[in-house]
C-alpha cells in the first residue's frame, strides 16, 4: 500500500511575511502534519532587494531548518490552499528513494520524465508554492543561495524557482512531479514576473479534489476553469509531455497513461 504522505514527512514550514496563516496551519495540523510558521523580519538592507531574492531568503530559512530532520520536510508558502482530503493522499514521490531532491505538491509549467516501476513520476517543475526537500537537497539549495547571493546579487531579480530541478538533477537526485495537484495556488501575481516578460498568473491545472477552504483571490469558478484550459492546452502543445522524451523512453505507455490519465476529470 502507497504510504500517506502525512507519514513521510517530518516538520511543515508555512512560509509567510505578513500574510494571513492561521486558517492554513489550522488545516495542515488537522491533518496531522507538524506545522510551524516562519515569517520573514523586515530589515533595513532589504530595501532594494527585488521580491524574488526575498522570497529566495524566506525559503532559505526553511532549508536549513531541514538539515536538522532525517525525514523529508515540507515546505508551503502562506498562499497555499490545500484539497479538502489532503490527509488522505499519497505521497508523490518514492519513500525509498535515498536521491529524492524535491517533489512538488503544487506544479507550474510542470513536464514529466518518466514514470519509475513504482508508478511514481519524475519531471520538471517551477513555483515553489508546495513541495518536499530532503536534508540532502536542502543542502544543496542553500549552496544555489550562496551562489545567487553572489552573483547576480540580491538586487537583481532572479527565476531561481525554474533552475532548481535542473540544478538538483545535475547533482544526481530525482525530482518528482504529482499525479494531481495537492493544492491551489491562492496569491496574487508578482510583479516582477511581468517586469521580466514571464506568465503573471499561475493556477493548478489538476486538484485532487475540492479545496479545503476558499482561496483569496475570489472568482473561484474563473480561476479554476483557466487552470484547467491552459493545463490541458499544455497537454494538447506537447509540453507537458514531450515529443523527444516519449520517443526515447523506454516505456512511453506509462508516459501517455500518466499524462492523459490525470485529466480525465470533470472537477475543476
Amino acid at each position: 500500500m502507497t504510504q500517506p504522505l502525512v507519514d513521510s514527512i517530518g516538520h511543515t514550514f508555512i512560509l509567510a511575511y505578513r500574510e494571513q496563516t492561521e486558517p492554513l496551519a489550522t488545516f495542515l495540523n488537522s491533518a496531522g502534519c507538524q506545522v510551524e510558521v516562519l515569517r520573514q523580519i523586515h530589515r533595513s538592507e532589504y530595501k532594494t532587494y527585488s521580491r524574488s531574492y526575498l522570497c529566495l531568503l524566506n525559503h532559505r530559512k526553511a532549508w536549513e531548518q531541514a538539515l536538522l530532520s532525517e525525514k523529508p520536510t515540507l515546505i508551503v508558502e502562506a498562499d497555499f490552499v490545500p484539497v479538502a482530503n489532503f490527509a488522505e493522499l499519497p505521497a508523490p514521490f518514492d519513500p525509498a528513494d535515498k536521491n529524492l531532491g524535491i517533489a512538488w505538491l503544487y506544479t507550474c509549467a510542470a513536464q514529466i520524465y518518466n514514470i519509475t516501476d513504482q508508478g511514481y513520476a519524475q519531471g520538471y517543475s517551477t513555483a515553489m508554492v508546495a513541495y518536499i526537500v530532503t536534508k540532502k537537497s536542502a543542502w544543496r539549495l542553500i549552496e544555489l543561495a550562496e551562489a545567487i547571493q553572489a552573483d547576480p546579487g540580491p538586487e537583481t531579480y532572479t527565476p531561481w524557482d525554474s533552475g532548481i530541478e535542473y540544478y538538483l538533477r545535475d547533482r544526481n537526485f530525482h525530482n518528482y512531479v504529482p499525479w494531481r495537484n495537492y493544492g491551489e495556488h491562492g496569491g496574487i501575481p508578482n510583479p516582477e514576473h511581468r517586469q521580466n516578460n514571464l506568465s503573471t498568473t499561475h493556477r493548478a491545472d489538476v486538484l485532487y479534489g475540492p479545496l479545503a477552504f476558499d482561496p483569496p483571490y475570489g472568482e473561484l469558478f474563473k480561476e479554476r476553469t483557466y487552470g484547467r484550459i491552459k493545463g490541458l492546452g499544455r497537454l494538447l502543445l506537447n509540453r507537458y509531455l514531450r515529443g523527444p522524451v516519449l520517443r526515447g523512453s523506454a516505456h512511453p505507455g506509462r508516459l501517455l497513461r500518466f499524462a492523459i490519465g490525470r485529466q480525465l476529470t470533470l472537477r475543476l
